[in-house]
């Protein structure tokens, strides 16, 4: 008895230190942990992660000499759903190395999609960062493996 539920436990070990492996996806502005096995794909600067089941992604652009003043990222973000809700939705918070991070929750009805959006902006420098996956994914796994990804986005300047 012991022994078969130490192979159980043995088992699960290496199920989630497996499941946990990660690659750094390197870009010469930024860095990302991406899961291994999810694929990147860089589209004239834009950048989408994914897992292989293509049941969401994360997204990243970059942008560099934009002339969008700061009092106008929140209208921007919002204007990026069409969505309804108040400039006061899109959290603000200075970050390091200058830069000021934005961040908004929006769940689109009609398409059943989450969003996770953030921008980082300093100057004329600007990056934003989303998530986007389907209602029905977003739970368990899929949803701390899609955080864990977007959090661990680094802005190397």
């Amino acid at each position: 008895m012991i022994k078969h539920s130490l192979f159980i436990l043995l088992l699960f070990l290496g199920y989630f230190s497996s499941a946990q492996k990660k690659q750094t996806y390197e870009n010469p502005n930024y860095s990302i942990s991406v899961p291994e096995g999810w694929v990147a794909m860089n589209e004239t600067d834009i950048v989408n992660i994914f897992p292989t089941s293509q049941i969401g992604a994360i997204t990243i652009s970059e942008y560099h000499d934009l002339n969008l003043p700061a009092a106008e990222i929140k209208k921007f973000i919002l204007a990026l759903y069409q969505s309804p809700d108040e400039e006061n939705k899109v959290k603000s918070t200075k970050s390091k190395k200058g830069y000021t991070e934005y961040f908004y929750e929006y769940f689109d009805e009609k398409e059943k999609l989450f969003w996770i959006t953030k921008v980082f902006q300093k100057d004329k420098e600007m990056y934003l960062i989303s998530i986007n996956c389907g209602e029905k994914y977003w739970n368990g796994n899929y949803m701390s493996l899609f955080n864990e990804t977007f959090n661990s986005f680094k802005i190397k300047k």
